[in-house]
C-alpha cells in the first residue's frame, strides 16, 4: 500500500531528493570512478579499478533511488543515466549471471573467495533489489532480467550449503525476499531462509575469519601491484581520486574492541543462532538488515519462532543501546553497538545506513505485531537519527552522526565509503509506503505526512502540519463498500493531550493513553508509551476527521547509569530533537551554558534554514539561546554543536 505525497515537509525532501541530490550523487559515481568500473568490467574502456571492493553497492543503490525516484518526479534526464547504466549492467554481467567487478577486473574466474569480507552477496543483494525497485516503478522488466540471473546464479551456487557461506555484511536476505514477491519463486525465499538459519553455527568461525582476513589482505596487496603496474605502463593514465574517509572521535580502545567482536563473531552478528540472538551487537547496520530481512521472513511464512529473540533485541536496543535521536552504534571503528549504557554523545557514531534499516526493521513489526510503539520508533528516528544525513540542498551528507561536536565533523559531498547518499535517496523517495496499511477491515495511520491514499477500503486525503504543528486533517474521498471500517490513528509517544474530531463533532470518549513503562529507557525517550485511537464507522465521502497534538516543548533526561549526562537534558519538540549550533549563539560555550528550562519556547523563523519552529530560551544568567533541529545541524558550515544541554 503505497500514498503519494502531497506538498509539505516530506514533499519538500523529496523534491529535493529527486532534483538536486540523485543527479549530484551520480556526478560523484563518476567523479569517484565507480562506474567507470563497470565500464572496466565491460570491456567497454581500460584502466584502473577504483575503490573499494564494494563499491558496486554504491552504483546499485543509486539505481534502486532513480527507479523509484522516477515513479513520481519523470524527469527524463534522470530516465536517460538509468536506462545507460542498466544497459551497461547487462554488458559488465557475465553470463552466468555474476557481476562484480573488484574479482572480474582484479581476479577474473575467481567468485565468492571471503564471503564474511569482500561483500560479493552484499553487492549482488542491491543489484537485486534495484532489479525489484525498478520493475515494481515502471513495470518494464530490463533489469529486473539482470537480477534474476544474478539471483538464479546465488541459488545455484549456495543452495543446500552450510554455515561457513553466509554473508558476513546481511543485505542478500532481503533482496531475495523481495525478489521472491515479485516473481513467486520458492527458491528464493528458501535461500533467504537458508542465510538466516545458518548464521552464528559454525564453531570454527574465529579461525575463518582470521583465514579470510589474510586473504582479503593478500589479494589488496595484490591489487596495489597491480595498480602500480598499469601506471608505470601508462604513464599518462587519468586517475580518479576518492575523497578522504570518514573521520570519527572514539574511545582509544574502539580498534581493540572491532578485533574482540570480528573474532566472536558478534560483529558479523554470527556468534549465535538466530533465534539467540536476544542482544543488538556488532555492527549497527548489518544489525538492522538482519533483523529486518528475519521480520520479512516472518511475516511471510507466518514463523512465528522468530519473534521473540526479535522484540527482545529491540527492547534491549530502545532501552538500552540507542541514542535520544534514536541512532544506533555507539562505537566508531566498530560502526556498531557498544555496552549497555555507553552513551557517549561525542562518540555516538549513529551511521546514518543503521538509522535507515531501524527504519526498515520497525515497519516489518508494526505490520506483524500491529503496535504503535514500532511505528513511534520510526517517525523519531526519520525525523532525527535518519533526517540528519542528508543536507537541506541535498548535495552534502553525513556518515556519522554526533550528538556532540567540539569540532572536525562536517557535512561533505561524498565520502570513501559512499553508503548512505543513495540509501538516503531510495528512502526518501519510497516514504509513501510507510503511511498506511490497511488489513482485516482496518486501515491505520502509521505517519501524518501530508498524502493521498487510493486503495485500501478507504481513499482519503491527508494533511498534516509536523513536524512544526501538532495537527492532521484526513478527508475521506471515497470508501470501498457500505461496511463499517475501524481507521486507527496513531496516538505518538511524544504527544501531551490529544483531541479528535469527526465531522466537527469531538469524540466522546478517547481510549486512555498507554500507561508509562515500567523501567526508563537510557536516552530519555521512549516509543513504547505510543498508542492507537480507534474510529470506528461506515464512512462516507466528504467525511473529515482531524487530530490535534499538543506539542510542548519537553526536556527529556538519560538514566542516572548513563555517565556524563548528570544535571543534562535533550530539549525536544513534537517528533524533532533539537541542539545548540554554535553558529546560533555567538559568544556562548554551549558545552557549558545551562539554560533556564522555563524560559524555552517555540518561536516561528521564515528566515532560518528555510522556515523552521525553532526554541527560543535563555542561559541562568540572562543570555539568550537558540535551539534547532538536530536534523538541520551543520547546514552552515563546520561548526559546534550539542544535543545535551546543561540545566539550571
Amino acid at each position: 500500500m503505497r500514498a503519494v505525497l502531497r506538498r509539505d515537509f516530506w514533499f519538500e525532501r523529496q523534491r529535493v531528493n529527486a532534483q538536486r541530490a540523485i543527479f549530484h550523487q551520480w556526478q560523484m559515481l563518476e567523479d569517484s570512478g565507480c562506474i567507470e568500473n563497470f565500464r572496466i568490467a565491460a570491456g567497454l574502456s581500460s584502466g584502473l579499478r577504483e575503490g573499494w571492493f564494494f563499491a558496486d553497492s554504491d552504483a546499485y543503490k543509486w539505481l534502486d533511488a532513480a527507479a523509484r525516484i522516477l515513479r513520481d518526479f519523470p524527469d527524463p534526464r534522470l530516465e536517460e543515466l538509468a536506462d545507460g547504466f542498466t544497459a551497461l549492467l547487462a554488458k559488465a554481467q557475465m553470463p552466468d549471471g555474476y557481476l562484480f567487478t573488484y574479482n572480474q577486473i582484479h581476479f577474473p574466474g575467481t567468485r565468492w573467495q571471503n564471503l564474511q569480507i569482500e561483500h560479493e552477496l552484499y553487492c549482488h543483494g542491491h543489484l537485486i533489489e534495484a532489479g525489484v525497485s525498478h520493475y515494481q516503478a515502471s513495470g518494464r522488466t530490463r533489469l529486473l532480467e539482470i537480477a534474476v540471473k544474478a539471483a538464479d546464479r546465488i541459488v545455484a551456487d549456495f543452495r543446500g550449503k552450510g554455515p561457513a557461506f553466509t554473508p558476513g555484511h546481511e543485505e542478500i536476505e532481503i533482496a531475495l525476499l523481495r525478489l521472491h514477491e515479485v516473481t513467486g519463486k520458492a527458491a528464493y525465499l528458501e535461500l533467504a531462509r537458508q542465510f538466516l538459519e545458518q548464521r552464528g553455527r559454525d564453531p570454527l568461525f574465529p579461525l575463518r575469519i582470521l583465514r579470510e582476513n589474510a586473504s582479503a589482505q593478500k589479494r589488496g596487496r595484490l591489487v596495489r601491484q597491480q595498480k602500480q603496474a598499469y601506471l608505470q605502463a601508462h604513464p599518462g593514465c587519468p586517475t580518479h581520486r576518492l575523497p578522504p574517509g570518514n573521520a570519527a572521535p572514539g574511545p582509544r580502545s574502539a580498534h581493540l574492541r572491532w578485533n574482540l567482536s570480528a573474532l566472536s563473531g558478534k560483529y558479523f552478528q554470527q556468534h549465535a543462532p538466530i533465534r539467540r540472538q536476544t542482544v543488538p551487537v556488532g555492527h549497527a547496520v548489518r544489525f538492522a538488515y538482519l533483523q529486518t530481512a528475519a521480520a520479512v521472513l516472518a511475516r511471510r511464512t507466518g514463523d512465528r519462532t522468530l519473534l521473540p529473540a526479535m522484540l527482545a533485541a529491540w527492547e534491549r536496543m530502545v532501552t538500552r543501546r540507542m541514542f535520544v535521536t534514536g541512532g544506533v552504534g555507539a562505537l566508531p571503528a566498530l560502526e556498531g553497538f557498544g555496552n549497555d549504557s555507553e552513551l557517549n554523545p561525542e562518540y555516538a557514531y549513529a551511521e546514518t545506513c543503521a538509522a535507515l534499516g531501524c527504519l526498515f526493521w520497525n515497519w516489518e513489526l508494526a505490520q506483524i505485531t500491529g503496535e504503535a510503539q514500532y511505528s513511534d520508533l520510526f517517525e523519531w528516528q526519520l525525523y532525527n537519527a535518519a533526517a540528519a544525513g542528508m543536507g537541506l540542498a541535498g548535495d552534502t551528507y553525513l556518515y556519522n552522526n554526533p550528538l556532540a561536536c567540539c569540532g572536525g565533523v562536517a557535512r561533505k559531498p561524498w565520502y570513501a565509503v559512499p553508503c548512505c547518499p543513495s540509501n538516503l535517496s531510495r528512502t526518501w523517495a519510497d516514504l509513501g509506503k510507510y503511511i498506511y496499511s490497511a488489513q482485516d477491515g482496518e486501515l491505520r495511520v502509521h505517519q501524518y505526512i501530508s498524502s493521498e491514499l487510493d486503495e485500501g477500503p478507504l481513499r482519503l486525503e491527508m494533511r498534516s502540519g509536523l513536524p512544526w504543528q501538532g495537527h492532521a486533517r484526513i478527508e475521506i474521498t471515497a470508501a470501498g463498500n457500505a461496511q463499517p471500517v475501524r481507521l486507527l490513528l496513531r496516538r505518538p509517544a511524544w504527544a501531551g493531550a490529544v483531541q479528535v474530531r469527526v465531522n466537527g463533532e469531538p469524540l466522546p470518549e478517547l481510549e486512555p493513553a498507554p500507561a508509562a513503562p515500567p523501567e526508563p529507557t537510557d536516552s530519555g525517550y521512549d516509543p513504547r508509551a505510543a498508542g492507537w485511537i480507534a474510529v470506528e464507522r461506515a464512512w462516507q465521502a466528504e467525511d473529515v476527521v482531524e487530530i490535534r497534538f499538543e506539542m510542548p516543548v519537553r526536556r527529556l533526561r538519560a538514566h542516572p547509569r548513563v555517565k556524563g549526562h548528570a544535571g543534562k537534558a535533550a530539549v525536544t519538540r513534537g517528533p524533532l530533537v533539537y541542539c545548540l549550533e554554535s553558529v546560533d549563539n555567538p559568544g556562548t560555550d554551549i558545552f557549558e551554558a545551562r539554560v533556564d528550562p522555563n524560559s524555552l519556547k517555540p518561536a516561528a523563523d521564515d528566515a532560518l534554514l528555510g522556515g523552521i519552529v525553532k526554541i527560543e530560551g535563555q542561559t541562568v544568567d540572562g543570555q539568550p539561546l537558540t535551539l534547532i533541529p538536530y536534523y538541520l545541524w551543520g547546514n552552515r558550515g563546520e561548526s559546534q554543536m550539542t544535543v545535551w544541554v546543561k540545566e539550571e
